[in-house]
């Protein structure tokens, strides 16, 4: 009898269960597809963003109206037509004044009197020494005529009427001796007066009632300054490179701190003619109407002077400057979108500008503020209107 087993049925899984398998498959495949190529478009995405972060952002520099470069404002600085600081030319003690700081003066009027008691007794015995020397001469020439005339009898020798004759002629001289020494301490006693010298303001006082005066003493203040500022003297000093524009019947205008807004109008009257070695400019001396006091010595200006344009000079921003070790540069913007660094020489510095004679165009497009490791031919992305909105928004947010 066989015993052989009976054969095992295996189960045979449903159409439909495997083809969903395969789907499962293929939905994997392609989703692992997918994925990978999520992935490798972020991941160049992210080195582009990295790329770009890379290449430096820079703003250019606004373009200058050639028109208006050539007017350029320097300091300069105001002074009275005329100032006389007066010192006394006898000592004594100050007895009264009369006129004080912002007093306006006639040539001649009283500015104050000084108590001279040793002046006054010089002056008296002078007075007497004069009188002496007259009596004196009177007498040798009464004696000089009777010697003459005995000398005409034989009566004295004629070298003793020679005499007599000399004698009378040297106290002659005493006597201009004396009356020059009259003259010299009365001229004196007038300056016992302190008297203004011509029309003007009192624009200092430095003396008061019972102040010891010592005459001619320079190392000493001065007892009263006036000054004439009818018309007042502004001194600019202007820079060699402009020297040669400074022409005869040139205007200038100028403001002054205390008066913002106003402006004023002066007129060349000359320049010193030479470049100061020490400053390296040229010391122009201009005039200014002042007939309503609105200017005051001393007062510091801005002076605006309309040069001649010079085709030759570009006007930069002074951000725009780099300071390496070969020399002073700019960053030009070329037409491959990359930086290049131009040499230049700056021709005059005024502050927030730089006027520059070598190294540029009036084409080139210059890039303000370059980054401190910019160099020569790196490729720079300029920044645009959109992008300096964004990055003020930033920033207003940041503080906030």
């Amino acid at each position: 009898m066989s015993h052989n087993p009976a054969p095992v049925q295996v189960a045979q899984k449903p159409p439909h269960l495997k083809a969903v398998g395969i789907g499962g498959a293929v939905i994997a495949a392609l989703a692992v597809v997918l994925g990978l190529g999520i992935r490798f478009h972020e991941h160049h995405e992210l080195v582009q963003w990295t790329d770009a972060q890379l290449i430096p952002s820079v703003r250019l520099a606004p373009s200058v109206d050639p028109a208006k470069d050539h007017a350029i404002t320097l300091p300069g600085h105001l002074d009275a037509w005329y100032s006389a600081p007066i010192h006394a030319r006898v000592s004594g003690y100050v007895k009264a004044w009369y006129k004080d700081i912002g007093d306006k003066v006639k040539a001649g009027d009283v500015l104050a009197i000084i108590d001279t008691p040793e002046l006054d007794q010089q002056l008296e015995q002078a007075k007497a020494v004069l009188a002496k020397a007259q009596a004196d001469a009177n007498l040798a020439n009464i004696t000089s005529k009777r010697w003459q005339h005995l000398l005409t009898s034989d009566s004295v020798s004629k070298q003793e009427a020679d005499e007599k004759s000399g004698e009378a002629a040297a106290a002659q001289a005493s006597v201009l001796a004396a009356k020059a020494d009259v003259d010299r301490l009365d001229a004196l006693e007038t300056f016992k007066k302190i008297v203004a010298p011509f029309d003007g303001v009192v624009t200092a006082r430095r003396t008061d009632v019972g102040d010891l005066i010592t005459a001619n003493n320079e190392s000493g203040p001065e007892l009263f300054t006036v000054a004439d500022t009818n018309r007042m003297r502004l001194y600019v000093p202007v820079p060699e490179v402009n020297a040669d524009s400074i022409k005869p019947g040139m205007k200038v205008t100028l403001s002054v701190p205390e008066l913002p807004g106003r402006t004023f109008d002066a007129t060349l009257l000359g320049s010193s003619d030479a470049i100061n070695q020490n400053s390296g400019s040229l010391l122009a001396q201009f005039v200014a109407d002042n007939s309503k006091s609105e200017l005051k010595p001393g007062d510091y200006a801005d002076v605006q002077l309309v040069l001649p344009l010079d085709q030759h000079m570009v006007s930069v921003p002074a951000s725009a400057l780099i300071f390496r070790a070969h020399g002073p540069q700019v960053a030009v913007l070329g037409p491959d979108g990359r930086a290049h660094l131009h040499d230049v020489h700056v021709a005059i510095d005024l502050g927030a500008t730089l006027q520059i004679n070598q190294g540029l165009s009036s084409a080139d497009r210059v890039i303000e503020n370059p980054p401190d490791s910019l160099m020569d031919g790196d490729k720079v992305r300029v920044e645009t209107d959109t992008d300096q909105n964004l990055a003020a928004q930033d920033t207003e947010r940041s503080s906030d």
